[in-house]
């Protein structure tokens, strides 16, 4: 077998696990690496910080469903990083980072840029190692990406001391292929008895969360709906994963991100199957009335998920995939057998479409300043359901949860759990890259726009055209919002001469461009303006959208009892 440079094969590894894209910044100690990138097939795009290269990587293995890569050196390129890391394992978003590191020989005498960063990552990743020997790349390698993919997918950090990057191995890429990953079953007596629970309900409502979009379950999550007739709501993770202009569609319930017809659906519910959801505490609110005298089937492929917020009526371990394939085969034995499966629970169905016509929120606002709701209102009608959209955290973010409809999965992203501000342009990035010919835009802030505003340059050098759409009232508005529960509106006002920051004069620093809306009769041509020139300059292209300043979204810290604002449209 031929000796060859150790990051030949760990290059040969990356190209056969399916990544033809990765997102870093070279430096000395992670240059062998990037001497056998070098005429490969791999792209790559030098960032401006770490933390972008992470978000990128995300974004662009949420996009496609495959392994992220994100690169840095040593030192301060993998503590930057861990933003990124805590990030894809709170989504369950598969990525391997590879950090250079000082040679094996200097670690424990303080050498320049050596910092521990496999201990430093581990409460953030499924997996953090170092390669101590150049023979063990290549497989640990392999074991990094079977690991990011299996079970609940997740992030792993591998660390490369610079003399193991500079060794030569036995390697032979022919004989080589990616290990295989476990499908998760379930068991099927747990599958026949959910779906007892199923028929004996008569206001079943199933929850889709993330996990059906990681499983690639939509499809058979719409057939089984379909067959049994029971609604379905999703988890903001989730969203995407059923249509939203469904009869069965039943809204998303939640203290924030939610709908007031989803809230009152699930109140009136009594038995909820739960599918690859967590149940976070921004979807649950206060626990005793989210479970209620209402029973809950909780289905995921990690084991310790089930039981972690509150005991479920009956818990499986399972894809989601897997779990609906097998409910389905269940029913249709049923309705072969003596005692058939029946389902449907038209009365239920009736009931829901009564309150998605009567409890709703408004958002046909013609009033200056613009009041946020409307943005969504023209998103919705403006793109189409093959475009994809970033988001992060802030009021933009609830309000977009609130507002804006998603027809397909993997077409909303948004960083769900950890909710690090700037993440949604440099994901944009990450989702045009794994979707070139696709339309891209990112809901941002502007508070957290600035945050990794440098990414744009990325942007710019390699040609990735999205546009942004910005909601602009010069305020940290979330924690504005929060300190009202303080008596106070402390540190949170970021306005300053006319407008705050000239965030078009930004955009137009990174060679792109954009423009100021202040009326909403503008926002139609504006976004319409913005989507050919994100075509024709293949840059990002703002629409800096300037809304209400101190407007609150609806929220609470129970399902029942969600503070609406007080809302009139077409009032001024």
């Amino acid at each position: 077998m031929p000796k060859v440079p150790v990051m030949q094969a760990v290059v040969d590894v990356l190209e056969s696990e399916g990544v033809d894209t990765a997102f870093g910044c070279p430096g000395a100690a992670i240059l062998p690496l990037y001497a056998a990138m070098e005429h490969r097939d791999i792209k790559h795009l030098t960032v401006r910080h770490e933390e972008g290269a992470t978000h990128m990587a995300d974004g662009w293995a949420r996009t496609n469903g495959k392994v992220g890569v994100a690169i840095g050196t040593s030192g301060p390129a993998g503590t930057n990083m861990i933003t990124g890391l805590y990030t894809a394992q709170a989504d369950s978003i598969p990525m391997v980072c590879l950090t250079g590191q000082a040679v094996s020989t200097k670690l424990h005498q303080e050498a320049f840029q050596a910092v521990d960063i496999v201990d430093v990552a581990k409460p953030v990743t499924k997996w953090s190692v170092q390669v101590k020997e150049a023979a063990q790349a290549p497989w640990i390698i392999r074991e990094a990406f079977r690991t990011a993919r299996s079970g609940r997918p997740g992030p792993v950090l591998i660390d490369l001391p610079l003399d193991v990057q500079k060794q030569e191995i036995e390697w032979d890429p022919t004989i080589d292929a990616p290990l295989p990953v476990q499908r998760v079953e379930p068991h099927l007596p747990r599958v026949e008895r959910a779906l007892d629970m199923l028929l004996a309900a008569e206001r079943p409502l199933i929850l889709s969360g993330g996990g059906v979009v990681l499983g690639e379950a939509h499809e058979r999550l719409q057939e089984i709906a379909e067959l049994l007739g029971i609604p379905v709501q999703v988890t903001l993770m989730g969203k995407g994963s059923f249509p939203e202009d469904h009869e069965l569609w039943a809204g998303m319930t939640g203290i924030q991100t939610s709908q007031r017809y989803g809230n009152q659906s699930f109140l009136e519910s009594d038995l909820v199957l739960a599918l690859g959801a967590r149940f976070g505490d921004r979807h649950t609110g206060a626990l005793d009335t989210y479970r209620g005298e209402r029973k809950f089937i909780h289905v995921d492929i990690e084991p310790t998920q089930i039981g972690k917020v509150f005991g479920p009526d009956l818990g499986i371990v399972s894809d989601t995939g897997p779990f609906l394939d097998a409910l389905l085969a269940a029913v249709k034995r049923r309705e072969q057998g003596a005692n058939p499966a029946g389902g449907s629970f038209p009365e239920w169905v009736e009931r829901i479409g009564e309150l998605k016509r009567t409890h709703t929120r408004p958002d046909d606002y013609d009033s200056v300043p613009i009041k946020a709701p409307r943005v969504f209102k023209e998103i919705n009608e403006i793109f189409g359901p093959d475009t994809y959209f970033t988001t992060a955290i802030g009021l933009y973010q609830i309000w977009s949860g609130q507002f804006q409809t998603t027809h397909k999965p993997r077409h909303y992203q948004v960083c769900g759990q950890a909710g690090p501000l700037g993440w949604e342009v440099p994901a944009a990035i990450g989702v045009k890259s794994a979707k070139p010919d696709a339309e891209v835009a990112a809901v941002v802030g502007d508070y957290s726009f600035q945050f990794l505003v440098e990414e744009l340059a990325v942007a710019a050098q390699y040609d990735v055209g999205f546009v942004v759409i910005m909601l602009n009232n010069e305020y940290l508005g979330l924690i504005r919002m929060a300190e009202e529960g303080y008596g106070m509106n402390t540190e949170v006002d970021i306005h300053y001469d006319e407008h705050g920051t000239d965030n078009v004069k930004v955009m137009e620093a990174y060679g792109c461009s954009g423009r100021r809306v202040t009326d909403p009769a503008e926002l139609t041509e504006t976004i319409e303006w913005a989507r050919k020139e994100a075509v024709a300059t293949s840059r990002p292209v703002l629409v800096e959208v300037m809304i209400e300043r101190e407007a609150n979204t609806a929220n609470g810290v129970r399902i029942d009892a969600v503070a609406e604002p007080e809302q009139v449209p077409n009032a001024s």
